[in-house]
């Protein structure tokens, strides 16, 4: 049917419109929000049955050509054209392009998949994953035809045709893997094609194999059957980021893993090595009657440690205490009946990257469904994983980790003279310059005296250590002087640190050598019902853009905030914000990578 002239009056001015009858009422309004500038939200559209609303049939209406509607509401300001003018890839120069790129992308909402979403990107955190995957850095040259790039992008569309830029094909020409299958095949499909495209990517291959490993992702709104959404295809229900996080870890088992050279290991696997921890768990009768039973000991392979929350706990740190001291009750062999037990957990082996999973989902047996902690629960971005462990590992653990927490001083110490110096217009390697007035030594001077003291100080735990009086002559050398490049501070340090590591762990590939951790993923969930909500993924942002040595900045410290297809940068200033204490972004999941000793 023809749109019906119609007009509308605001304000004491008149605005001709056509009114088609075939559109809802929404759209109708839509019409008067750009003639007049009401937000539809807090519009009143006048016809003769009262307020006009978003489902009135206009049957009931029955608008006539000419006829006046009197619309009630203040104005606000009219939508403006964008600041900046939409630019295509295809239109950018080199380095617009480079500057495009270098930003992550996000990944599409196919129908409640958040869950997913956040997960994914929080696992780009662990870049020994994707070289295991056989995932393909893009080069660094920005001089690709990015013409054809589609404005939404499926994950696997990537590979470099034959007559690719010999640059592009050179970096597929990487050392061969074992060919994956499945889940593994379709992550590293993803990854590849989300590191070379600046476009938001839809996962649908993964998802798709996803449900098919669990077909608990494949499960409907029970609450969503009558909806649009359903009508369009989607109703499907809201899951769990950790439950998501198992299914996928899980599948990834069979990835070979890495030998010490980098090689392929096919006799280890990567989850293996790098991802699974070890605990051992001692029981203990709680009952006199029982004194001489026997404490139990067993030793399984965890893929994640958890922070019980309660209402005692208000830090990390005391809930995954919690978690590994429990009571629990079983049958007792000496008693022949149930008893109370103590169960004692320790970690035994530490891998390299830590996932801590925030318990914040409880069964509540009063209203017989899952309900969310809200409580408030600080984390650290830099972890001491020491105190979960053995007497035995952490007897191995404590010589670097002592150590590389002082190294780690001294480094922030020479930071601080560099950025100094960099403040006052001279080079990093030169002393201070002058600025017109008395040139000011004491503070560089006093800053080399505290490195060169840090190392002092911890020189006597390095006493029986081969090369460690080198290591002292050449600190006290620096001090009142010029610094050296960063990078021989760093070869000095790394050769003191690796001969403080046990042989142990020498030779188990992928194990934390110091038990000393710093964030780099967060999964967090918003809102107050534990099968509802919102998930978010945040990645550190020095994890995509590794800082130069010597010349950090303090925005390295800022993250990445990946909420579905919307990357923005996340200060880190506001990592505070998500310890919980509401139904907003609370921290659900928490990735930690050993530190690296250079």
């Amino acid at each position: 049917m023809a749109p019906i002239p119609v007009n509308i009056k605001h304000s004491g001015k008149t605005y001709p419109l056509g009114l088609d009858p075939d559109l809802p009422a929404k759209a109708f309004k839509e019409q008067v929000y750009q003639a007049t500038g009401v937000p539809v939200d807090r519009m009143k559209v006048m016809v003769k049955t009262g307020v006009l609303k978003d489902d009135t049939p206009w049957s009931k209406v029955n608008p006539k050509a000419g006829q006046t509607f009197m619309v009630i509401g203040a104005a606000g300001e009219l939508p403006k054209p964008p600041e900046k003018p939409v630019v295509f890839l295809e239109d950018m120069d080199d380095s617009e392009l480079a500057e495009a790129l270098a930003k992550p992308v996000g990944l599409r909402n196919l129908g409640n998949t958040c869950y997913m979403n956040a997960t994914l990107q929080a696992m780009r955190a662990i870049p020994e994953l994707q070289t295991a995957l056989g995932v393909e850095k893009p080069t660094p040259t920005p001089a690709v035809d990015t013409s054809d790039m589609p404005g939404l992008i499926a994950e696997g569309s990537s590979t470099p045709a034959a007559d690719a830029p010999a640059h592009v094909q050179a970096v597929s020409a990487a050392p061969a893997r074992p060919a994956l299958t499945g889940l593994p095949a379709a992550l590293g499909a993803l990854y590849g094609t989300m590191s070379r495209t600046a476009d938001t990517v839809a996962p649908m291959a993964f998802l798709n194999l996803l449900r098919e490993v669990n077909p608990q992702f494949a499960e409907r709104d029970r609450h969503a059957g009558h909806n649009t959404n359903a009508l369009l295809g989607g109703g499907y229900a809201q899951q769990d980021a950790d439950e998501c996080l198992t299914t996928i870890v899980t599948s990834l088992g069979s990835v070979p893993g890495n030998t010490a050279t980098g090689e392929v290991e096919t006799n280890r696997k990567f989850i293996e090595q790098y991802m699974t921890g070890r605990m051992m768990r001692t029981l203990k009768c709680d009952d006199a009657e029982a004194a001489n039973e026997a404490p139990s000991t067993s030793t399984e392979n965890v893929l994640k440690i958890t922070c019980n929350i309660d209402s005692t706990v208000n830090f990390m740190a005391s809930g995954i205490q919690k978690s590994l001291s429990q009571s629990v009750i079983k049958r007792s062999f000496t008693l022949g009946r149930d008893a109370n037990y103590t169960q004692e957990s320790r970690m035994t082996r530490l891998p390299s990257y830590l996932f801590v999973h925030m318990a914040r989902f409880s069964w509540r047996a009063d209203i017989n469904k899952k309900a969310k902690i809200m409580r408030k629960v600080k984390f650290p971005t830099e972890y001491d994983a020491t105190d979960l462990c053995s007497d035995e590992l952490k007897t191995k653990l404590l010589p670097v980790s002592r150590r590389l927490k002082a190294v780690e001083k001294e480094r922030e110490e020479r930071r601080k003279v560099r950025r100094r110096t960099k403040a006052t217009g001279g080079a990093s390697g030169s002393a201070p310059a002058t600025t017109g007035g008395d040139v000011e030594m004491a503070d560089a001077a006093s800053t080399a005296v505290t490195a060169g003291g840090s190392e002092a100080a911890a020189a006597p735990e390095m006493d029986g250590v081969e090369g460690a009086g080198e290591d002292k002559g050449k600190a006290a050398a620096d001090v009142g002087g010029a610094l050296e490049a960063e990078s021989a501070y760093r070869e000095r340090e790394l050769a003191e640190l690796e001969q403080l590591v046990h042989q142990d762990l020498k030779s188990d590939v992928g194990c934390s050598v110091s038990g000393l951790y710093e964030l780099v993923g967060i999964v967090t969930h918003k809102g107050a019902a534990a099968d509802a909500g919102h998930y978010i993924g945040f990645v550190k942002k020095s994890v995509f853009h590794p800082p130069k040595l010597g010349e950090e900045q303090e925005s390295d410290e800022d993250w990445y905030k990946f909420d579905d297809d919307k990357v923005s940068i996340f200060p880190k200033e506001k990592l505070a914000t998500l310890d919980g204490g509401g139904e907003d972004s609370a921290a659900y999941v928490l990735l930690y990578k050993t530190k690296p000793l250079a």
